[in-house]
């Protein structure tokens, strides 16, 4: 069994109109949605033993603000260009290509690609992953080269949800 947590991004800022989309960094709200979805994760015992994130600033910011909650070595975090603005198909070549000593594999990205991956492997009907939203997957495989099959949804979080039993339509 493997178990992959997909993480949007934070809320960025717009204060900078002029900044490239890459460069821009999180807003306000953005710096206290990270930590608190970090905290939630490791609340539940969700600490990923692989971290791997798109390039951009708002990605770098999300993932060293979560991962100081679950105590993740910032160090560790794995950065990829090809992630920034990635296609599911992109991510989910990355994906195969984590090593299998890896149990639980974080991917924090950006949308629209983030949400369709989790629809496409858990065959689910979420219309958009909010901003620090995350979903959380398991896999009954034993390699990650064979992700994207036998794929159910565990949990899917984000920082409004009002109660624990947020309602999701599972395709059949």
């Amino acid at each position: 069994m493997k178990q992959l947590i997909l993480i949007r991004h934070a809320k960025s800022s717009w204060d900078d109109l002029s900044a490239r989309d890459f460069d821009r960094d999180l807003s306000e709200r953005g710096r206290c949605d990270a930590p608190n979805m970090g905290r939630r994760l490791a609340d539940r015992g969700l600490v990923p033993d692989g971290f791997v994130i798109s390039s951009s600033q708002r990605t770098r910011s999300t993932a060293y603000l979560m991962a100081e909650q679950f105590d993740f070595p910032t160090e560790e975090i794995e950065l990829k260009n090809e992630l920034y603005l990635a296609s599911p198909s992109t991510m989910l070549k990355l994906i195969r290509r984590t090593p299998d000593h890896v149990q639980r594999l974080a991917l924090l990205a950006h949308n629209p690609g983030i949400t369709e991956l989790a629809n496409q492997l858990a065959r689910t009907c979420i219309d958009n992953i909010p901003t620090c939203g995350v979903v959380t997957l398991e896999m009954s495989v034993e390699s990650w080269s064979e992700a994207g099959s036998r794929t159910q949804l565990l949990d899917f979080d984000y920082p409004k949800r009002e109660s624990e039993s947020g309602a999701l339509q599972q395709e059949s």
